[in-house]
Formats: C-alpha cells, sequence, structure tokens
C-alpha cells in the first residue's frame, strides 16, 4: 500500500511540474500600431505609416531563445500620387487605400535568455521570419467616388484579391510582470504580387478613350486618370498606351510596426486521483 502510495504521489508530482511546464510554454498576445506600404505609389520610402493596425497571436515558447506562433494581423494602407514630390508621379494621378487581413506561422528567436513566464533576463532583443497569406482589396476614390479597382481590370489584366506573403522584422521584448510581457516590433512583409495598389506594369495596349466601357459613369479613366496636359483635346492619353504605368518591381511591399502586450499561462494543477 505504501508502494503504491508513493507511485501515485510521484505521478501526481510530475504531471504537475509537466503539465506547469507545457502551460508555462504556451502565449498569448494584442498589439496595435500602424501600417504602412512601400509599392509603385509608394516607390522610395521604406517607412511610411499610412493607416492603423492591430493584431494577436498565440505562441509557443519551446525554450528562453526559440518560439512558434500563429498571427493573425490587420492593417489600413493607402498611397496617393497627389501627394508626390516627384511631378512625373502628380502627373500619373493614381491612388489606392486598401485593407490587409493577414494570417501567417512566424518564428521568433530571442537573443538574450528570455520569455514572459521564464528566463534569466527581463528583456531581449529578437527577430522573427516565417510565411503567411494576405487578403486585400485596393480602392480608389476619384470626383468623391470609390472604386473598387479589381473589377476595371486597370492594366487589361486580372489578379487575385489574395496573395502568399514572407514576413519578417525586428523587436524588442520585455518582462513587466511574473506572466506579463510588454513587446514592440517593426516588420515588413513581401507580398507575392504587385497588385496591392492596383499598380502593377503597363498601361492597357488600347488607349481608352471617353465614352468607352472602360470609363466609369462619373467621367473618370481609371487607368490613365492623369492630370490633363491637353485640355483642348481631353481624349488624348498623357501616356503612351502599353507604356510604362508602375515601377516593374514584382512584389509589393507592407509593414506594420507594433507594441503589445504578451501573458504566459501558467499552471498548478493536474489530475487528481
Amino acid at each position: 500500500m505504501k508502494s503504491l502510495k508513493k507511485i501515485i504521489f510521484s505521478v501526481a508530482l510530475s504531471c504537475t511540474f509537466s503539465v506547469a511546464a507545457l502551460a508555462q510554454t504556451t502565449e498569448l498576445g494584442v498589439n496595435a500600431g500602424a501600417a504602412g506600404y512601400i509599392g509603385d505609389i509608394n516607390p522610395t520610402n521604406l517607412f511610411k505609416p499610412a493607416g492603423v493596425a492591430f493584431g494577436a497571436y498565440i505562441k509557443r515558447n519551446f525554450n528562453p531563445y526559440w518560439a512558434v506562433g500563429i498571427h493573425y494581423n490587420y492593417g489600413k494602407i493607402k498611397g496617393n500620387d497627389a501627394n508626390s514630390d516627384d511631378l512625373s508621379l502628380k502627373t500619373r494621378n493614381l491612388n489606392f487605400s486598401t485593407s490587409l487581413n493577414e494570417l501567417s506561422l512566424q518564428v521568433d528567436f530571442n537573443f538574450l535568455d528570455y520569455f514572459s513566464g521564464g528566463g534569466r533576463k527581463n528583456f531581449s532583443p529578437y527577430v522573427f521570419a516565417g510565411v503567411g497569406g494576405v487578403l486585400f482589396n485596393p480602392k480608389a476614390t476619384y470626383n468623391g467616388e470609390t472604386f473598387e479597382l479589381r473589377y476595371y481590370e486597370t492594366e487589361g489584366k486580372k489578379y487575385r484579391s489574395y496573395a502568399m506573403s514572407i514576413p519578417y522584422g525586428i523587436g524588442m521584448k520585455y518582462r513587466i510582470g511574473e506572466r506579463l510581457g510588454l513587446f514592440t516590433q517593426l516588420g515588413y512583409r513581401t507580398a507575392k504580387t504587385d497588385y496591392l495598389d492596383d499598380v502593377g506594369e503597363r498601361y492597357p495596349a488600347i488607349p481608352v478613350i471617353s465614352g468607352s466601357s472602360n470609363k466609369n459613369p462619373g467621367g473618370v479613366n481609371l487607368s490613365d486618370p492623369s492630370v490633363p496636359r491637353y485640355p483642348n483635346d481631353p481624349d488624348r492619353p498623357n501616356f503612351t498606351p502599353g507604356g510604362q504605368r508602375g515601377n516593374f518591381v514584382k512584389n509589393d511591399t507592407y509593414f506594420f510596426v507594433h507594441i503589445g502586450l504578451s501573458y504566459t499561462f501558467t499552471s498548478d494543477k493536474c489530475y487528481s486521483f
């Protein structure tokens, strides 16, 4: 009987510690901040926040250095040629905005012995990378009207409203309580599409003229809404049909800059006998 009690006690003790250890590696987090974009309408400014962003994740810390998590992020990005310092872009006169819904699998690496439920350090810089997918739907505003650009095939081609994305970035983590952490991060995403902004390569090969089906009811040529250079000949395009419309970089990029809180679950309970 004593030996049986010892076995039960040993199993219960082992269970308690193993469950607690497992629980201590499970981390939840929420974050908020801003989103931005680099592409055909913003080709040079690598850090230009354009809209709000927020997200959440669940993460498994394998040890104080390595972790894997599932992340959801939402953000809004936009661009407008009218705000450019480049005269040719001002003349092109394109604009867009879109919401981003991203789901990704990311791997973290902490440079120091840290995670919010343990580790010997109270802070650590870290890097992350992963793979995911993003939903988008670029829209443009002209003459007070908003248009979902994907349906107008402004470059004479169709594209999907989703794409693979490759997240990567850096951050800093701080422990502010036994189970509570604070983090900041800057993460870029290479989207496997050139149409987050509806701008890819070339103007349509066939000129768009007044009264054609490619003009919306408000009279805006969504392929070429450029500022008129020829007021006496409004049907004459500023840009050559089939000529360059975008910057020919194959993939658009977007980013999130976040500050957030993390909570690591712990447990002292185990199954009773």
